[in-house]
């Protein structure tokens, strides 16, 4: 377990493998965990980080902020600590709006940008998604965990074939989430539109969409494809939010034949 000082908190960071740097950023409620295998497979050719974002996983819970601007900070302060002077950034949901968003502020420190089931717009976002970034429904959702729980147990298989798997992650990462890191980082995702800016994108973009997404629009590849100069859309028909995690040899090949190209 790794971890550095910021000027906001502590933020818990793990890395794997030697080579060119990659960064790897979690979703909303998730952590660094979910890239562990995809690091792994990575593991010959790249120096993988993967980082949890402040108030989530292992980092620093009691930021005043937990916002996508605040996320982009985050990013580049980790890479000034750790003297990574440009990296590739892999974003997944939430993580690959901030990857593209460290990506238009800092274009000079960016390689290469992969995203993955990720929101250009924060209407794109599913109902449920819409509502949590609502204080009121987010101390009620606080209030009654165990009906939360309860539903999202149930909806799991709807979400990602590696449901099991997958759910043990959730309920284990929401455990380690603050009621202001929940409610501020879900509710500034909805708010962000990245349309207009995605023509100043330099760096090569990937989008990575699973065709049964019920979490983000899958639709948001083609705004991606469309808005983005530099920007390819490899397309996953069978898998959901979760394509690291339902088809994960195809999602590794595919991403590291864009990392390495």
């Amino acid at each position: 377990m790794s971890s550095i000082v910021t000027e906001q908190g502590i933020v818990h960071y793990e890395v794997i493998g030697r080579g060119r740097p990659v960064i790897f950023l979690h979703g909303w409620l998730g952590s660094w965990a979910y890239w562990i295998d995809t690091m792994n497979a990575l593991s010959r050719h790249c120096r993988s980080y993967a980082l949890d974002f402040w108030g989530f996983g292992e980092s620093d819970r009691q930021r005043a902020s937990f916002t996508v601007p605040s996320f982009i900070d985050l990013v580049t302060q980790f890479m000034d600590r750790l003297g990574i002077a440009s990296a590739a950034l892999v974003g997944h949901s939430m993580g690959g709006t901030v990857a593209l968003g460290v990506a238009l502020a800092h274009p000079e420190r960016v390689t290469r940008v992969a995203v993955v089931g990720s929101p250009i717009t924060g209407s794109s976002l599913n109902f449920f998604l819409k509502m949590a970034g609502r204080p009121f429904w987010a101390f009620l959702a606080y209030t009654f965990p165990v009906a939360v729980k309860a539903g999202t147990y149930l909806a799991s298989p709807t979400i990602t074939r590696a449901w099991r798997t997958w759910y043990r992650m959730w309920e284990r990462d929401l455990s380690r989430t603050s009621l202001r890191s929940f409610f501020q980082s879900i509710g500034s995702l909805h708010r962000t539109d990245l349309r207009p800016r995605l023509r100043e994108l330099r760096a090569p973009v990937l989008g990575i969409y699973g065709a049964r997404d019920n979490i983000v629009n899958p639709d948001q590849a083609f705004v991606l494809a469309r808005e983005a100069p530099q920007a390819s859309i490899f397309w996953m028909p069978e898998a959901g939010h979760f394509p690291m995690l339902d088809e994960p040899e195809r999602f590794q090949q595919a991403l590291a034949d864009f990392l390495l190209a």
